[in-house]
């Protein structure tokens, strides 16, 4: 394992998580986090050579201190950490009407997760020996909902427009120590979280809802990663990417 770079991916176990994690694994030791909270359904972990799944609620505590404890123990350092576990409301609902129960879940995953996480992954980042000038990389995966008010999923919208913020602090914070920080927003991918609407996307789509004529696929937000894992982008810190 000496020599390979490392990446936490979290959220891997399907669509656009998956997607990175196969992608990293082609040069990365992969530690790919999943949920598994109903085993009748819940997506298998992905299992690929290079990947090392890991059960992880990011809304935990106690998990997020078990993630990073067995990274540093295991590999010593952290190259990449890839935030993108994050859950849609159980129910759409007006925002007149959506519940705290919802809010609070959505807040806790999609936000208070991951800023926490990279509270405690960048200061091993900070300890460790720099490559080439760079300690690791940070990417924050958000959404277009960041921006985009959709009033029966509001507590989404706020919990990604927050993470939006975060990977903005971290970015202004960590840029003099060389630990480039990135948000990458997706649009409209076609993965399970869009599956209920996916084909009233592909028909708008193709009557001009988006300039290319058809809603993204997984690989196409890993593209966007594999660059910045690359180091194609450190002199861009805080940068967004749109997919």
């Amino acid at each position: 394992m000496s020599g390979t770079p490392v990446a936490v991916v979290t959220g891997a176990s399907r669509g656009i998580g998956k997607a990175i994690a196969e992608e990293l694994a082609r040069t990365h030791a992969v530690v790919g986090t999943f949920l598994r909270t109903a085993p009748a359904n819940a997506p298998e972990p992905t299992r690929a050579p290079g990947i090392y799944p890991f059960q992880c609620d990011v809304s935990s505590g106690d998990d997020r201190r078990r993630l990073v404890d067995q990274v540093r123990q295991y590999f010593g350092r952290l190259d990449l950490l890839v935030n993108n576990a994050g859950i849609a409301p159980r129910e759409r609902r007006d925002v007149l009407e959506a519940g705290e129960d919802s809010f609070d879940e959505l807040i806790s995953t999609n936000l208070k997760g991951p800023h926490f996480l990279t509270q405690a992954f960048a200061n091993l980042m900070r300890a460790q020996d720099s490559t080439a000038g760079v300690r690791a990389r940070i990417v924050f995966v958000t959404s277009i909902s960041v921006y985009t008010a959709s009033v029966n999923r509001g507590e989404y919208c706020i919990s990604k427009a927050g993470l939006s913020m975060s990977a903005a602090l971290y970015a202004a914070r960590l840029a003099a120590e060389e630990i480039p920080v990135f948000e990458i927003r997706p649009g409209i991918i076609q993965t399970d979280m869009t599956a209920p609407v996916a084909a009233s996307y592909e028909e708008r789509a193709a009557r001009g809802l988006l300039p290319q004529r058809r809603i993204g696929q997984p690989a196409e937000v890993a593209r966007a990663v594999r660059a910045i894992a690359d180091g194609l982008l450190d002199y861009s810190t805080g940068q967004v990417i749109d997919v």
